[in-house]
């Protein structure tokens, strides 16, 4: 008999992991409504598709009992972890508490628990709509972002008060509760750790390298992994991680931790995504360590799991097309004369100057036995 996996959002990010579920001979059961129709994408893909919006946790749960599915999971979308865990926990399947989602998917809340837990992280403060932020205790330069919001959306550098009026409300308009997290500014390298969890034990399978457009939005343009950095770092990177992921009780499943490292070493946890990293990171996993990582991810939420062992062969990276990186859209329109390159997408003729991930137009990645730069493509 068939497993059935129960896929919690029926956007385009969950279409990956609806067509891996599939080629492993696995019922597809999706959830989603909304009405825009693009979120309703993965209807063509799934087995059977349920509308019902991702907040109506109760009825998705009644509709998974009356199912009987084996596994429950959604990649990419912050909104979907509580519900997720609402269904894991209440029909004993891998997966975190649901109250520990709530706390975990909201960026004030996870400070709060690292500061009480001894997590590294940035000085931080929180203003709700109505609200006059009190940063007495802060200094600038500052980053200001929704406390319930991926993919950079809402995220801005500020340097004095001015730029601040400006930051908050553009925060909380993004942001679902509409609030705004504000944080001091830490400088260094910006890297992400991907995990897996199960039952409390966080496999590390990258520390990912990302390059960013800069201040003020910071919207990331290109992913390398493993990252180039020395073997004493990485160790203190992934350890934080892990200590992070304790903090939050986060025991089953994929994370993707963003970390900053300072040139004196000192490592600050800037947010713990309790799913999986966007960007077709799982397709770079797998470029690089071999490891299959969403289907290990739906294998874990059916309850199957074996230790693995990891161990990077090769570099893989991914590149986005955007005002500001034009000369990505060259490489795209000439890949085959790329042999490292595997894969690339035009999304759209129009390029944007990038203020989130939306803004994005297209991309390219590569596998190859070192780190591609620009340089490897643009010729002097």
């Amino acid at each position: 008999m068939k497993k059935k996996l129960a896929v919690i959002l029926a956007d385009g990010f969950q279409i990956p992991l609806v067509k891996k579920a599939k080629e492993m001979g696995i019922e597809t059961h999706c959830f989603g409504w909304d009405k825009k129709e693009k979120h309703y994408v993965c209807k063509e893909f799934a087995d059977y598709f349920y509308p019902m919006s991702v907040y109506d946790k109760e009825m998705i749960l009644e509709k998974c009992k009356e199912i009987q599915i084996d596994g429950v999971l959604s990649i990419l979308s912050s909104i979907a972890v509580p519900t997720v865990a609402y269904i894991a926990q209440n029909l004993n399947l891998p997966g975190n508490r649901y109250e520990d989602m709530l706390n975990a998917e909201n960026k004030f809340k996870a400070r709060q628990i690292y500061l009480k837990e001894g997590v590294s992280s940035p000085r931080f403060a929180v203003v709700r709509s109505g609200e006059t932020p009190d940063i007495k205790d802060l200094k600038y330069p500052m980053i200001v972002k929704p406390t319930d919001c991926g993919g950079s959306y809402g995220v801005m550098k500020v340097n004095n008060d001015d730029e601040l009026q400006i930051a908050i409300p553009r925060a909380q308009k993004a942001s679902i509760a509409k609030e705004a997290l504000i944080e001091e500014f830490v400088t260094g390298v910006e890297v992400s750790v991907d995990a897996l969890s199960w039952n409390g034990k966080h496999y590390v399978f990258d520390v990912r390298d990302k390059e960013t457009t800069g201040a003020p939005y910071f919207v990331e343009v290109a992913h390398h992994t493993p990252a180039q950095l020395n073997k004493e770092s990485i160790t203190k990177i992934e350890n934080e991680a892990r200590k992070a992921l304790d903090a939050l009780n986060f025991r089953y499943g994929p994370s993707d931790t963003e970390v900053i490292i300072t040139e004196e070493g000192e490592v600050y946890i800037v947010e713990v995504n309790p799913r999986m990293g966007g960007d077709l990171t799982f397709e770079l996993i797998k470029y690089s360590t071999g490891h299959d990582y969403m289907k290990l991810a739906i294998n874990l939420a059916l309850g199957y799991w074996e230790e693995p062992v990891i161990m990077p062969k090769y570099v893989a990276g991914i590149y986005f097309l955007s005002k500001e990186c034009e000369w990505v859209g060259e490489i795209i329109k000439n890949k085959d004369k790329y042999p490292e390159i595997i894969n690339s997408k035009l999304n759209k003729d129009e390029l944007k100057e990038i203020q989130s991930s939306g803004d994005r137009s297209g991309y390219f990645t590569y596998i190859s036995d070192r780190k591609r730069t620009m340089k490897d493509y643009i010729k002097n």
